[in-house]
């Protein structure tokens, strides 16, 4: 078992980029395994000893998060105030909007998503939510890279909407086929865990609120919501994708008309049409917890 752990990190080391003096270790042996059994046990992650999606995403941005100079990129960006669908433009209520192809942009790797150009409109059904658990979207966008997937858009720290890919596209954000097939996505940039308040001041974002929220029958301890200006943007998108696609402005409720925040059967199996987050199609995901959607939509409906 520990020679098919030490073989897997390895694997993991050369596709991702980590080594392992990331977790005080020198050499890809059983000291590397124990010493990431530890740093997970620290922040409560599965003690596998495995460099796995989770683990590396932690690492990486509380490697970020510790270069004191580093800042946000000063890229100029070419804001426009339209997303893309199946080759054209849709108006969006947002003017902080960066396509793949412009100037700052960011973007998805060819073969990381399933490729629908030229072919028929796809059938569009959910919208789902995740958060990037990075301190930026660029730096969402280097992970993904580096793990091979892939999301539509990014909302970054100051409300910036990034479109990565055309919606036509299936990118890989949901979690299997079929729902990757029956869905867009959106990474919402958000550290997730409270000390990283710190690093948001320091980069001039200001501070964000600390939420609680529960998901699949068990409550979560003190976490980062989203910036006002994050979720502004994310009802704006929320709007244009319902026209784009004839997606509906609601979310899985409870019998009682509370929100759903379990999975959600025809949602797991690409058969809802509506918003979802992530905790809907799996149990193994929480983003994102915390979020109000039954008041978010409702604001839009009432604008």
């Amino acid at each position: 078992m520990s020679v098919d752990k030490i073989f897997y990190n390895q694997m993991s080391s050369k596709q991702l980029g980590w080594a392992p003096n990331w977790f005080g270790a020198e050499y890809f042996d059983e000291d590397l395994i124990k010493q990431i059994k530890k740093w997970q046990r620290n922040r409560k992650l599965k003690m596998d000893g495995l460099v796995g999606p989770m683990t590396f995403r932690r690492i990486w941005t509380e490697r970020e998060a510790s270069i004191d100079d580093l800042l946000p990129e000063k890229i100029p960006a070419c804001y426009s105030s339209h997303i893309v669908c199946n080759s054209h433009l849709v108006p969006i209520e947002w003017d902080k909007v960066v396509l793949w192809s412009e100037e700052g942009g960011l973007t998805c790797d060819p073969g990381t998503y399933y490729d629908f150009a030229g072919k028929p409109q796809r059938d569009v059904k959910m919208f789902v939510n995740h958060w990037d658990v990075c301190l930026s979207s660029k730096s969402c966008e280097r992970i993904m890279k580096k793990k091979g997937t892939s999301v539509h858009f990014c909302i970054d720290n100051d409300g910036t909407i990034y479109q990565l890919l055309d919606t036509q596209h299936a990118a890989w954000q949901a979690g299997t086929r079929v729902t990757n097939l029956a869905s867009v996505g959106v990474e919402i940039s958000n550290a997730y865990y409270k000390k990283y308040n710190k690093t948001y001041v320091k980069r001039g974002f200001g501070e964000r609120p600390v939420w609680v929220g529960e998901v699949h029958g068990g409550k979560l301890g003190e976490f980062l919501g989203f910036y006002d200006v994050q979720l502004e943007a994310l009802k704006a998108l929320w709007k244009a994708m319902g026209e784009a696609y004839s997606i509906p402005l609601t979310t899985p409720i409870n019998d009682d008309g509370s929100l759903m925040t379990e999975v959600h059967k025809p949602a797991s199996r690409g058969k809802y049409r509506g918003i979802v987050n992530h905790y809907n199609l799996t149990k193994r995901k929480i983003d994102c917890a915390g979020m109000d959607m039954l008041q978010l939509l409702s604001e839009i409906e009432n604008k």
